[in-house]
């Protein structure tokens, strides 16, 4: 090992112990802006899921009326599942082109992190100005351009939350989407409840996005003014990757795929299976699904029941089922037992297909004519995502050698993104045939 080596090792060694010694983290400043950038990495594509009765009203084939009445047409019926589609797409590109993430990963992380900020920013202002424009002769191109948006909104935060996620391994807090769904949803329902007119909630839902998409750049700007931030950062100048061990240039290798596949295979299926399984039917089924008691005229069962029983109540499961994991993780990573429970959530694509789902072609019979049924099964699929999802997603660096262990992450993470393509793609169907 070289003096420079030795001495790296020795900081490395020490880091622990001078991290006692930085200045403190005033007011969890640090820690709530890099709270507020995991929820800003997922809450873009949350925002654009919850519109629902916006998209509606959009996509129909009569624009000109502003109440809350569900219109519908071919284009909205189906483009919750085309909406999938165009998120997933660059996830699964991301991870193809590799050679094109590696050119993109020389660049700063500064610049990737306000690139991409920028851009979802500015594709977010587009949707918020297109609210008030009457696309009713045009909704094709509505829907192109939507779909685009989304596209480049989901490619935008695969860089942002990658680059963020890259500067938060120097400090000791770990960042999280998980309340992305959850903010969204909520403010969907506070806004329908704020605007009784449809463009006027939509406009003052896109608004709040907007807004907090803002709080993220300006955060993100004040992020190297704290002083724990700063001093954090400069050790870890040094220390950007552990010293290496073994001869020069040995920590330049291509991590082998195979070694890691023998072990992680099985974990890797089940978060491939249990997040295409649920992209199959949320949102394209579940938000579908209406009040068996919508005549009666109530706001519970027409305007707040989608966004209560599907958005909020699936992401609030969803949250608990990621946050059991920290104190209770079982079935093992070895365990048989775990693809087993995955496979069970199979179950719940028909489950939801048979609830009130509205408009039925095919399928014509409802077999749970309650609505307690959608809201039990709406839970158990968020509950079981955010539990059997983060499972395997937390076994998988941990059954292969540390050094391979961030290599690993990535191979499980494109599992979960061919799984959501997949899933995406498969929903196209399951509404069509429903």
């Amino acid at each position: 090992m070289c003096v420079f080596d030795q001495l790296k090792a020795l900081l490395w060694s020490l880091t622990a112990v001078g991290r006692k010694d930085l200045p403190e983290d005033s007011y969890y400043l640090v820690y709530i802006i890099f709270f507020l950038m995991g929820i800003g990495s997922l809450l873009p594509w949350n925002f654009f899921i919850t519109a629902k009765h916006y998209w509606l009203y959009k996509l129909s084939n009569d624009t000109h009326h502003s109440g809350n009445e569900e219109q519908h047409s071919d284009l909205s019926d189906y483009f919750e599942s085309y909406l999938s589609l165009a998120s997933t797409v660059p996830s699964v590109l991301s991870f193809c082109l590799i050679p094109v993430c590696v050119c993109v990963h020389r660049v700063s992380s500064r610049i990737r992190i306000l690139s991409s900020l920028f851009v979802i920013l500015f594709v977010f202002a587009v949707t918020t100005a297109l609210v008030k424009v009457d696309t009713s002769n045009h909704r094709m191109g509505f829907l192109v351009v939507t779909l685009v948006s989304v596209a480049v909104v989901s490619g935008a935060s695969n860089i942002f939350y990658g680059s963020i996620f890259g500067i938060s391994g120097h400090f000791p807090m770990r960042i999280s989407q998980a309340m992305g769904g959850t903010l969204s949803a909520l403010a969907s329902i506070a806004d329908l409840a704020i605007a009784k007119d449809v463009t006027n909630s939509a406009l003052v839902y896109f608004l709040t996005a907007d807004v907090f998409i803002l709080l993220c750049i300006i955060t993100y700007l004040l992020l190297p003014r704290l002083a724990y931030s700063r001093s954090v950062v400069l050790v870890s100048m040094w220390l950007n990757t552990p010293p290496t061990t073994s001869d020069e240039g040995a920590g330049n290798k291509t991590p082998p795929l195979r070694p890691i596949l023998r072990k992680i295979w099985l974990l890797g299926l089940s978060v491939f299976y249990v997040f295409s399984v649920s992209i199959m039917v949320f949102p394209a089924v579940s938000s579908g699904i209406q009040s068996v008691n919508k005549d009666s005229g109530s706001p519970w069962t027409t305007a707040y029941f989608v966004p209560l029983s599907c958005f909020l109540l699936y992401n609030v499961a969803d949250l608990f089922g990621r946050m059991a994991t920290a104190w209770l993780q079982v079935p093992g990573p070895t365990s048989k037992v775990l693809p087993v429970l995955v496979l069970c959530r199979s179950v719940m694509v028909p489950l939801l297909m048979l609830c009130n789902y509205q408009p039925r072609d095919h399928l014509l019979t409802v077999v749970f004519n309650h609505d307690a049924y959608p809201v039990l099964f709406n839970s158990l699929l968020g509950l079981s995502n955010g539990y059997l999802g983060t499972l395997p997603m937390i076994y998988g660096p941990k059954v292969v050698h540390r050094e391979l262990a961030e290599a690993t992450g990535v191979i499980m993470s494109f599992f979960l993104a061919l799984g959501l393509a997949v899933g995406s793609a498969l929903s196209v169907l399951i509404v069509h045939y429903i």
